[in-house]
C-alpha cells in the first residue's frame, strides 16, 4: 500500500490512526480494536466488513 495513502486514512469509526498489517493486508485500529480488509489493493473502510481484533492481538501490538 502506497505510504502517501495509508497517511491520510484515518480509523471511519473513531478517526484514529491505522497501521498497515502485510501479513492479513489489513489497516488495524487498536483504539477500537478493528481490523479493515483491503481487497485488490483497496481499503475497506466499512465498520461493517471490518473483524474484530481478538484479545491477543490487542495485547501484542505490531
Amino acid at each position: 500500500m502506497d505510504k502517501k495513502l495509508l497517511a491520510m486514512l484515518a480509523c471511519p469509526v473513531c478517526k484514529g490512526d491505522l497501521k498497515l498489517n502485510d501479513a492479513r493486508t489489513e489497516l488495524v485500529c487498536y483504539q477500537d480494536a478493528m481490523a479493515f480488509p483491503i481487497r485488490e489493493g483497496i481499503p475497506v473502510m466499512l465498520a461493517s466488513e471490518a473483524r474484530t481484533l481478538s484479545t491477543d492481538e490487542r495485547l501484542h501490538k505490531r
